[in-house]
């Protein structure tokens, strides 16, 4: 399980995150919603290790992470896909994967069949550069290139970002699959309510740099979610 534990985190003089607790288990989706600006991405990027915090404690298998710096939060099985993707644009769709190895011991470093079942699309697109991909096939990528490593514990951040509907329910597909194994956490970041809202197991909503509502998915009252991600 993870465990973020009364984290603060500065950007300089500015406060993003206020005793921020929250828990992620194997098996299940845990979803953050909230406006843009309210410091979700500050919470993902803590906990990947890319952006330092105050005070507080994050842990992951029981192990404490204040220090490890982001390739060895990798290495313990956690993988990351950030805002707008960021794959590699000139790139091949293979290599974009490939770099997902980087975490990997040499034994491990090789696609598993199930990537292309997950994201048929890809296996046809090979030899294809990552920029001239669509925006929902670049989601895909991204995804896939974190599976690649193996994760247990996947962080996404937004992936219905920009993404057409078609799409939207390939990569919600995805996601159930994956924590219907039951070895994988998986934390998404959210502002498309219906999405996170079908998916959740538990959620958790942000505003201002705190956690002002959590509880079970199935339990949600969308109307107490809507006034804190409502613009």
């Amino acid at each position: 399980m993870l465990k973020v534990q009364d984290i603060d985190l500065f950007y300089g003089a500015s406060q993003a995150l206020r005793k921020v607790s929250l828990t992620a288990a194997k098996g299940a989706v845990t979803c953050v919603l909230g406006r843009n600006g309210v410091g979700k991405t500050s919470l993902l990027r803590a906990i990947a290790g890319q952006q330092a915090v105050k005070s507080g404690s994050i842990t992951w298998e029981d192990e404490a992470l204040d220090g490890l710096p982001p390739h060895q939060r990798a290495r313990r099985g956690i993988a990351f896909v950030p805002q707008g993707r960021e794959i590699f644009p000139l790139l091949s769709v293979e290599e974009n994967l490939r770099s997902g190895y980087a975490a990997l011991r040499r034994t491990e470093r090789f696609i598993e069949d199930e990537i292309f079942e997950l994201f048929p699309v890809l296996k046809d697109m090979l030899r294809r550069r990552g920029g001239d991909l669509s925006g929902g096939q670049q989601q895909q990528l991204a995804i896939a290139r974190a599976l690649v490593m193996r994760p247990r514990l996947l962080i996404l951040d937004e992936p219905t970002e920009g993404i057409q509907p078609s799409i939207i329910k390939d990569i919600e597909r995805v996601i159930r699959l994956l924590a219907g194994r039951g070895d994988m956490a998986i934390l998404l970041v959210e502002q498309y309510l219906e999405f996170a809202r079908d998916l959740a197991d538990s959620y958790a909503v942000m505003d201002r740099g705190e956690i002002v509502l959590t509880g079970r998915g199935e339990e949600m009252v969308e109307a107490d979610v809507r006034r804190y991600i409502a613009v």
